[in-house]
């Protein structure tokens, strides 16, 4: 078997029609049917039931689909490392997830612009998550992110911690409390907006029991109770949000799921309910949100630097330097490190 043959099987795995997948590889139908039948006589195996529309994988077809696609993505992100370690783009393409671009990235940016201008750096808005796979393909770099990954081919270091606070609307009973707890915000629907979740369990062994009125639902939200049944409550809890309040044996009493955190801070100012944002964030929409601080000091979104392990890009050094020298001037504590 050979590359050709592999990728020609993938496509029409994925496409489940010759017709398609030719379109898709720029190769003609024939040629499609030729690999497929090569490959499947040196394998001795039937890979692709022809007799049904769509067309439909074997059981044997299924599982080589299964390990073969893993093998070719791998070979896909060492060929393409290999290609970025032999000629490295003078471009620094950046990642980062929105709440960090409300921090200290903006300062970041144009002190490394500042201390080395022939940098030529593309910011990309781009979830944690998906960060992993940008960087394996080369889309990006370096990423900004909130979240620990475990994945072989990714080096990561943690930057800082920063300190959660409490958006509330500025109509609301706690508003002007300058200490919040988070106890205290139980009885309140709780917006939340990671796409992301963590990659560890907790679960809630004494739930607080609440009470409360609640206001219409927002279209295009999901909803849910957050304590109705002690069935929900032994589940793993990996939402971040949820597992913050977890921490302390809290479950809020109502939540609510939104696309994203400019959502969720759209629903507070317009009195739909409180969430948990990254202090760097409450200077938005601060004319109908009210931020105040928490008093649980580990309640805090942890801020992760992540690259590859085989190819550092030759600025990243720079990007480094210019992180804790922002951090210096802030006064912000840090433990300075590098990637190997």
């Amino acid at each position: 078997m050979d590359l050709k043959q592999l990728n020609a099987f993938i496509a029409i795995a994925n496409l489940r029609s010759f017709s398609a997948a030719a379109a898709q590889t720029g190769l003609s139908q024939p040629s499609l049917s030729r690999l497929l039948k090569q490959l499947e006589t040196d394998m001795g195996v039937e890979l692709i039931d022809r007799y049904h529309r769509p067309l439909h994988l074997t059981e044997a077809g299924a599982f080589f689909y299964d390990k073969i696609s893993a093998i070719l993505t791998e070979i896909d992100t060492v060929t393409s490392m290999t290609q970025r370690l032999s000629a490295p783009s003078p471009i620094l393409n950046i990642g980062f997830v929105p709440s960090v671009l409300y921090g200290l990235l903006p300062e970041v940016i144009a002190m490394l612009k500042q201390s080395s201008p022939d940098i030529e750096v593309n910011l990309k808005d781009i979830s944690s998550y998906q960060q992993m796979d940008a960087l394996k393909s080369g889309d990006i770099d370096i990423g900004f992110g909130r979240f620990a990954h475990q994945d072989p081919w990714i080096q990561q270091i943690l930057l800082r911690h920063e300190r959660y606070v409490v958006a509330l609307p500025k109509a609301h009973a706690l508003a002007h409390v300058r200490e919040q707890r988070l106890i205290d915000l139980a009885n309140n629907r709780l917006i939340l907006y990671h796409q992301t979740h963590l990659p560890i369990s907790t679960t809630v062994t004494k739930p607080k029991s609440t009470k409360g009125n609640l206001s219409a639902l927002t279209p295009g939200t999901k909803t849910s109770r957050a304590n109705n049944e002690q069935a929900v409550l032994s589940q793993p809890i990996t939402e971040p949000l949820l597992h913050l309040f977890a921490q302390y044996g809290i479950s809020p009493f109502i939540t609510t799921t939104v696309s994203d955190l400019q959502v969720a801070l759209g629903l507070v100012a317009a009195g739909e309910g409180i969430t948990l944002v990254p202090a760097s964030l409450q200077t938005v929409r601060t004319e109908q949100i009210s931020y105040q601080r928490l008093v649980h000091e580990n309640v805090t979104s942890p801020i992760y630097l992540h690259t590859l392990k085989d190819f550092v890009h030759p600025n990243i050094p720079d990007l480094l330097t210019a992180i804790y020298h922002v951090y210096e001037q802030r006064g912000i504590t840090y433990r300075r490190q590098q990637f190997t």
